[in-house]
């Protein structure tokens, strides 16, 4: 050995330690672990076989060395630190770094102690090259911190508690449930924090899933501390085992299902809506199918009834009879013409209005329905837009709103009719409330203060023949004519209501930009009788005679025709002028349209009025009749006949 350790060796060789030298030196050079002894300067006085090969110096080199030379933790400057540290402890163990002779540093565990040995006194230093420990550890903190932020990315609400309700963990998204970071919640219960009737709810279930022994599934509502919003989870709880397969404690996740369960509500709420359309198709469908053949029948009887009833004297008895037949013909029309506005299926006329303009013209009629009891307000915006709707619908929606109205008030109250130019700009909460698209709108608003309607009720009130009103006193297709005649153009209809604090019936018209330039014209003046000839083509014998009846008794010239054919025939067989061919539109063989564009090819002048008792969606995709044509909607009276036939005559 060098001299600076053999200089030391006098010391150590002293009793039990001079007896055993070489027994000692040799268990410390195979030691594993690398030996250091230093003196009070900072120089090894001894360092052991492994202490060489782990720094890759030779024995002869580290004997000249100092510790700050290997490890660059403890500098020159704090070695005497270091030294009087180690004199009250005694000993200590702790974590540097050593530098390889080729400038490789590597982390050590170091056990070191002061040693006194006769009279003076060392520090002996056990190395521990830790760099695999340190790279298990590294790696071990990795995995750890990329589970933690796997756990705080989940939007779910995960948390861990004890088998005693004790939480041990629980990520960030479940932090926003309490308000308070991990490290506040660890070593708590729910009880710390929430109510006792909640807690008492969370504890229930915790006990229940390690009761079962498998996961259990609860649905729970919960407000979030953080922003004090409300949400509903879909909480998994999992009893947790320790290796003997007794439970410890229980895994909870919680799912927010909030927009799950809205979207779930919503397509209850579209299924719904698609059964109502379902049915509307399903009457729709009837009606059409009875429309055409029960309007024919229905203009026979009105039309026989006004005839007689032009004969009849009033003093003669029969007139009382014709006028009830009458009256009764026309009930059974307009219930056609309901079930048709509801289905869809009327043919309507749609014109450029101005609300404003047309409602007060209904307030007096819309009065006298309500009656003197219930008071009738009105209250319109100023500057309303336009809308393109027939006016005519816009009478039968006011009334059967009205009349509903009544019915819900008991004795006194008061129905409010008003209007209202609506934007997405300055009416976000109307638009999100009712749902509409984007756009502007004209909203008709129908109010009352009558007993108001439960969510039940509210559910129904469109469908056909629903009613809460007693047997007879009600059809169950005003409301319903309502929907269809709101639908017919383009319209959103929307009610709020609630037991007890009366009903709102919200409309909402397009707005329409169009200009109006048709003239009003003024019939009032028309004279109903003519001495034109006019060609009349019906498919319906008793109609045919009947029609053609009426026209002649009006002093116009009548040309019959049961077809087509027949038609054409006489076109080109009369010498004078034909004025107006009148036709029904659906007949056998050719329709009323195919027909008029034949007979224009011989008589170019003739002026057109097309007849029919067919529901809307057959005589045009939507029900709408085209601008400058001429329509009249089955069943006919002889005075809307010759009415309608004087305004075409007349045309420019």
């Amino acid at each position: 050995m060098p001299n600076r350790t053999n200089d030391a060796l006098p010391a150590l060789e002293s009793g039990f330690i001079q007896n055993n030298h070489d027994f000692f030196i040799h268990a410390i050079e195979i030691s594993p672990e690398a030996v250091f002894w230093m003196a009070a300067d900072g120089h090894f006085c001894y360092v052991n076989k492994a202490a060489c090969e782990s720094l890759g110096y030779s024995r002869e080199e580290l004997l000249s060395m100092h510790l700050w030379e290997v490890d660059p933790d403890y500098p020159r400057d704090r070695w005497h630190e270091h030294w009087e540290n180690l004199k009250t402890v005694q000993s200590a163990t702790i974590e540097t770094t050593h530098r390889r002779k080729d400038g490789i540093i590597f982390p050590v565990e170091v056990i070191v102690k002061q040693v006194y040995l006769s009279g003076q006194i060392f520090h002996t230093a056990f190395v521990r090259d830790i760099s695999n420990r340190k790279t298990y550890e590294a790696e071990l903190l990795e995995s750890k911190n990329r589970f933690r932020a796997l756990l705080d990315t989940i939007p779910d609400l995960i948390w861990l508690k004890d088998a005693d309700g004790v939480f041990l963990s629980c990520n960030t998204t479940f932090e926003r449930f309490y308000g308070a970071r991990e490290a506040d919640i660890i070593g708590k219960t729910d009880y710390d924090f929430v109510d006792k009737e909640l807690a008492d709810f969370f504890r229930f279930n915790d006990k229940l899933a390690m009761q079962a022994g498998k996961p259990t599934t609860n649905e729970e509502w919960i407000t979030l501390a953080d922003t004090g919003e409300r949400i509903l989870l879909l909480t998994t709880k999992v009893p947790m085992y320790d290796a003997n397969g007794i439970i410890i404690g229980v895994l909870g996740v919680g799912r927010d299902i909030t927009e799950l369960r809205r979207a779930e509500e919503k397509r209850h709420e579209l299924e719904s809506h698609l059964q109502q359309t379902q049915k509307i198709e399903s009457i729709g469908q009837l009606a059409g199918g009875i429309a055409h053949d029960f309007n024919n029948m229905l203009g026979v009887i009105l039309g026989h009834s006004e005839l007689a009833m032009k004969k009849s004297l009033r003093s003669e008895p029969v007139l009382a009879n014709l006028t009830e037949i009458q009256k009764a013909a026309n009930h059974s029309a307009d219930l056609t013409k309901q079930l048709l506005t509801f289905a869809r299926k009327q043919t309507i006329t749609p014109q450029i209005i101005d609300l404003n303009e047309v409602i007060p013209a209904t307030l007096k009629m819309l009065q006298r329905l309500i009656g003197e009891n219930i008071q009738l307000s009105w209250k319109p915006a100023p500057n309303l837009w336009q809308i393109k709707v027939d006016p005519s619908q816009v009478d039968q929606i006011l009334a059967n709103l009205c009349v509903n109205a009544r019915d819900a008030i008991s004795d006194t109250g008061g129905i409010s009719i008003s209007t209202q130019n609506l934007t997405p700009g300055d009416h976000p909460k109307t638009f999100k409330e009712f749902k509409l698209p984007a756009g502007e709108y004209v909203q008709i608003c129908v109010s009352d203060d009558g007993c108001g309607m439960d969510k039940e009720t509210l559910k129904h009130i469109f469908e056909p023949f629903f009613t809460t009103k007693g047997i007879g006193a009600g059809t169950g297709l005003g409301l319903a004519t309502v929907y269809g005649a709101v639908k017919q153009n383009d319209g959103f209809i929307d009610v709020r209501s609630e037991p007890g604090r009366g009903s709102a019936f919200c409309i909402f018209f397009p707005r329409c930009s169009e200009t109006n330039e048709a003239e009003i014209r003024n019939t009032q003046a028309l004279d109903y009788r003519g001495s034109e000839t006019i060609l009349l083509v019906e498919d319906e014998e008793m109609l045919l005679k009947l029609e053609s009846t009426m026209l002649e008794q009006c002093g116009y010239q009548v040309l019959e025709a049961k077809t087509a054919d027949k038609a054409i025939s006489l076109a080109q067989a009369h010498r004078g002028p034909i004025h107006l061919l009148i036709t029904d539109i659906i007949m056998p063989e050719v329709n009323g349209w195919e027909l008029s564009h034949k007979l224009h090819a011989i008589r170019p002048d003739m002026k057109v009025l097309f007849l029919s008792g067919y529901p809307a969606d057959i005589i045009s995709n939507k029900g709408v009749i085209e601008e400058g044509l001429n329509f009249l909607q089955k069943p006919i009276s002889m005075a809307s006949l010759t009415k309608k036939i004087r305004e075409v005559l007349n045309e420019e």
